[in-house]
């Protein structure tokens, strides 16, 4: 039976010139902090940091230039308010200089398999840094090419893997958070069936944090441009609340907010 606890709400803050929705728009310090104030105010709980867009075919950056975008907006964000960060990045140097400005949860696209995967690296950098400074990890499951064999076990299969890497590196597990990565890795059929089937994902014993807002399964099924999809992003995250997810990763905190909080109350009543 699930137990339903209070939805915790992450807001997107994204530090960058070309992201899939609002690419752009706060890459001033000022402008950055004006819009985290207004997410504070309208809820949220966390305020997630990136500086590299990851939407489909997104072009990699150098950690040095992820650094210069996000690290002073990170350090802003931390002198004026009292609220937990996560950044979003996959990048061991970046991830180091972010704790050391405050960050207290590792959000990783590649799950800690980045090293692995793309680096063809036997040492697991991210992982040890995580480790060592007792910080939390997001771990959203992603792979460079969508060659499943049985879609959803091979999903579970992945995301045992970074389990596994986090416990082997000393992480504990109340400090792990797994994501099912809609929308990564993933054709439209797909990410339908990993929504629909999201207790696949609840059912392994971690929390788990649905990142849908505004993303292109929205988009395809209502036939939408980017800007106009709240309805469907609060439609699947209250979906994936009643099946057990509980942190909600969205760009438009106060409508997701209200969502959560109204069905919070109907399950919490006798």
């Amino acid at each position: 039976m699930i137990e339903y606890k209070k939805p915790k709400i992450m807001g997107i803050m994204n530090v960058t010139p070309d992201s899939f929705s609002d690419g752009g728009k706060y890459y001033d310090i000022n402008a950055a902090l004006h819009h985290v104030y207004n997410m504070i105010c309208d809820g949220a709980d966390i305020i997630d940091i990136g500086g590299e867009s990851t939407r489909p075919g997104y072009a990699e950056i150098s950690p040095e230039e992820e650094i210069e975008r996000i690290i002073p907006v990170i350090e802003a964000v931390k002198k004026n308010f009292d609220i937990p960060i996560s950044i979003d990045t996959y990048k061991c140097k970046v991830a180091e200089i972010g704790i050391k400005a405050g960050v207290e949860i590792i959000n990783d696209i590649w799950g800690l398999r980045y090293d692995s995967l793309k680096c063809r690296s036997d040492i697991n950098h991210m992982a040890s840094l995580i480790a060592r400074t007792d910080t939390s990890v997001v771990l959203m499951h992603n792979r460079p090419d969508t060659d499943y064999n049985v879609f959803l076990d091979d999903v579970v299969s992945d995301l045992k893997e970074s389990i596994d890497i986090a416990r082997l590196a000393g992480i504990p597990d109340d400090h792990i958070i797994l994501d099912p990565g809609v929308g990564f890795a993933k054709n439209y059929e797909q990410n339908l069936e990993i929504e629909k089937n999201i207790e696949r994902i609840t059912e392994m014993g971690f929390p788990v944090l649905l990142g849908v807002s505004r993303k292109s399964i929205i988009g395809e099924t209502l036939k939408l441009p980017t800007d106009e999809r709240e309805e469907g992003t609060i439609a699947l995250n209250c979906y994936g609340y009643l099946h057990g997810c509980s942190i909600f990763r969205v760009h438009d905190v106060k409508m997701n907010r209200r969502a959560l909080d109204m069905l919070y109350a109907v399950m919490q009543s006798k």
